[in-house]
């Protein structure tokens, strides 16, 4: 009979699903809402013992970063004093391994098995995150048949990167694994990751290995040289595509807008979009309060001071110390008008192609013209009132992508409006006896007091 139990309170967790060297993974349920999960379990013992807790950490933060419909979703992360528990996303139809190793597959489903790879590699490259392991076995099918890649307990951020930029460790399935990576010079790992999706789609179309030896060494050379054999039923469009993918120099392969661009991947494809909650800009924009609709206010909402200190001051976040927090977002101070502020902002807005919804209360929603990675970018801009000739303008966002957003924020809203702000959040913030301000219309230097 099946065992079961419960798992904190929220989870049932019952059969085994699979085993690794560090963790076995279960069938779960949600207790509330009757979802299916996947429970992966991790002693932490083994894991401390075999140096491998800073990867654990890493594969969490790595799985929180890349939410994407074609990669494996992090629910949720728990741990008892002996084990960790991972609660992902229970995707039923297997591991694409197992449909491979039936025999090679059309060239439409390998194609479309590619596509969807190729959309959550470049998704995790864009996040500075690359996988390093992949192959059929970490490519899991869903209910649809629609690929979702899994274990990301090798994958690798930026910070891994040493002073000449580049991944040293060698990791990944010796038969995927680019040249490279093996030569132990150091690599890009996601130019490695577009050799290993080389290899997975020759794979798909062939049901075999490209590089394949009873000799591991012999195997080897051949990986360096890129030296393989294309069977006869290969397409002409699909043999080009390998033929840049598997290159041995990374700096000449292929790059993903690339491959993005290629005719045979293009048939049939469109890019998913990243996991988001649309926010679509309403031509009445209410602020938080809900205040009526009849009632416009004369000047902007008011800013406690206290909360305004801990915002702005850099190394004093007590934003936890009030019941109403405040979204993360970009905030900067001004000694210019409220009204000059949101006319400043109006304008720089709209030369950037920004939709700009109605303006109501000091508050206005602004939203990019084009498709970013989670559909697009809406943003709030509002503006608060400090004292009488202190305002702080808040920016945060509504929908979209969140690295998009840090770059428009960055390359887009600073430079355009470092006429009217005296000071961002998190820039020194009356670390002097004088505070420069750059604003036009302004004044142009403020007495430091204490």
């Amino acid at each position: 009979m099946e065992q079961r139990y419960i798992l904190f309170g929220k989870y049932e967790m019952g059969r085994l699903l699979g085993k690794g060297t560090f963790a076995k993974v279960y069938y779960g349920k949600e207790l509330t809402s009757g979802e299916s999960v996947a429970i992966k379990v991790i002693s932490k013992d083994q894991v401390k013992k075999e140096g491998m807790m800073e990867q654990i950490k890493r594969e969490i933060s790595v799985m929180r970063l890349v939410r994407h419909p074609n990669i494996v979703e992090l629910k949720e992360v728990m741990a008892t004093k002996t084990k960790i528990f991972f609660v992902m996303e229970y995707v039923r139809g297997g591991e694409l391994f197992a449909k491979v190793y039936k025999g090679k597959l059309k060239e439409d489903a390998a194609r479309k098995y590619f596509q969807q790879l190729i959309s959550a590699v470049d998704f995790c490259h864009s996040r500075g995150v690359s996988h390093r392991d992949l192959k059929p076995e970490n490519l899991l099918l869903d209910e649809n048949e629609d690929l979702k890649i899994s274990d990301f307990g090798l994958s690798a951020l930026p910070e891994q990167l040493r002073n000449d930029g580049l991944l040293h460790t060698q990791c990944g399935t010796p038969a995927y694994v680019a040249p490279e990576v093996l030569r132990k010079k150091g690599y890009d790992g996601s130019k490695a990751d577009i050799w290993s999706c080389g290899v997975i789609l020759y794979v798909l179309l062939a049901g075999f290995l490209p590089f394949q030896d009873g000799n591991i060494m012999k195997m080897y050379r051949k990986v360096f040289k890129a030296e393989f054999e294309f069977p006869p039923w290969f397409s002409t469009e699909s043999k080009r595509l390998i033929s840049k993918l598997l290159v041995a120099d990374p700096e000449r392969r292929i790059t993903i807008p690339a491959i993005m661009s290629v005719p045979w991947f293009r048939k049939g494809f469109t890019r998913p979009l990243a996991f988001s909650v649309e926010e679509p800009i309403s031509d009445n924009i209410e602020d938080d309060d809900s205040a009526p609709k009849t009632n416009k206010l004369s000047s902007p909402k008011f800013f406690n001071a206290f909360e305004f200190i801990s915002s702005m001051s850099s190394g004093f976040d007590l934003s936890s110390l009030f019941e109403n927090k405040r979204k993360s977002g970009t905030m900067f101070t001004s000694r210019c008008s409220a009204s000059a502020i949101m006319t400043k902002i109006e304008g720089v807005a709209k030369g950037l192609n920004f939709r700009v919804g109605k303006v109501k209360d000091f508050k206005m929603r602004l939203q990019g013209s084009s498709e970013g990675r989670k559909g697009r970018l809406s943003v709030t801009a509002e503006v608060f009132e400090v004292a009488p000739e202190v305002a702080v303008v808040e920016f945060s966002k509504s929908s979209g992508d969140t690295f998009e957003y840090a770059k428009f924020c960055e390359e887009d809203v600073r430079p355009a409006l470092k006429d009217i702000v005296w000071t961002w959040q998190g820039d020194s913030f009356n670390n002097g006896s004088n505070v420069k301000i750059e604003g036009e219309g302004c004044q142009t230097q403020v007495p430091h007091t204490t």
